[in-house]
């Protein structure tokens, strides 16, 4: 069972939203689609999912064209996908049918979900009397009923408070656990390295990075260094050819170009008697890694 998505294009009049976009997803888990805002990310889920024509390539799902409305597949959009002026129990069972589930089967799996989200006491509520975190959380129900193999999160902890994060998460791990196939895309980078294993950066409809996370991290090598003491330590860090990158009470991050650079700044900190409480050599964030790809792309685009 496996995702492949081959040479996606998708353009409207000049403007190519999509630009040969090709991945494959062939274990169950999280797979992340990033990029920035106007990325063609939301394009190219609504092209994954069979809801948007598109110019060129194909999309498989276990080895067949993904048809409209199949079976099988669970869609959380950024978008409110509600109907306001309708009650959310009534628009549960709508959606449950659209994915061909009879009343009894809807009535069980709607009732677990709603109990599993804490929504129960909104059913006869309209969706436009719920909060945006209630509104994800029924959307999420949505998007889970019918026991889906393939599962598409956009956006999905927009809005939440931490607690009601906490709890979403806490589900997608249950769906992972199921060996489910998880599509998310999300600006949240701690959200994205905590899930997923494998990555698409897009930017301006075209892939600029794909591949392993941990993979790339470790291409990057270990780059920052963040160190924390009670003692000055800054012009000790200035002989060593260190540059501060940030200054936060977390302690100050530097750029390391080798790593003999850290090794040297933890002798000269012992040896002037101010130890550190902190010092952590470690590889770039998914954050830096995603800022760097997309300024990196547009200096490219900027050169032609």
């Amino acid at each position: 069972m496996s995702l492949t998505v081959q040479n996606v294009s998708k353009t409207y009049g000049s403007f190519k939203a999509v630009d040969d976009l090709s991945f494959e997803f062939n274990n169950s888990g999280v797979f992340a689609l990033l990029g920035t805002n106007g990325a063609g990310k939301t394009t190219s889920i609504r092209i994954i999912l069979g809801m948007l024509s598109k110019d060129g390539g194909e999309v498989m799902w276990k080895g067949e064209p993904i048809r409209p409305a199949q079976g099988g597949i669970g869609y959380l959009a950024e978008d409110r996908g509600l109907y306001p002026k309708i009650n959310i129990i009534t628009q549960m069972y709508f959606f449950a049918s659209l994915k061909g589930l009879k009343k009894s089967q809807a009535k069980k799996e709607i009732d677990y979900w709603f109990g599993r989200l804490g929504i129960d006491e909104y059913r006869a509520k309209k969706a436009d009397q719920l909060s945006k975190g209630n509104q994800q959380k029924v959307q999420l129900a949505a998007a889970l009923i019918g026991n889906p193999e393939l599962i598409v999160l956009d956006e999905p902890l927009s809005g939440l408070d931490p607690v009601n994060a906490d709890l979403f998460k806490s589900v997608i791990r249950e769906e992972i656990a199921k060996n489910k196939f998880i599509i998310m895309s999300s600006h949240q980078m701690n959200i994205i390295e905590e899930f997923c294993d494998d990555i698409v950066i897009m930017n301006r409809g075209k892939t600029v990075l794909k591949g392993n996370l941990n993979q790339i991290k470790k291409a990057e090598g270990r780059v920052n260094l963040l160190v924390k003491s009670d003692g000055d330590f800054m012009e000790l860090a200035s002989q060593c050819g260190l540059i501060m990158k940030e200054n936060t009470p977390n302690g100050v991050c530097f750029t390391v170009k080798e790593e003999k650079q850290a090794h040297a700044l933890m002798q000269k900190m012992l040896e002037a008697g101010v130890p550190p409480i902190k010092f952590e050599l470690r590889e770039p964030t998914l954050n830096e890694i995603f800022i760097g790809c997309v300024e990196n792309s547009a200096e490219r685009e900027e050169i032609k």
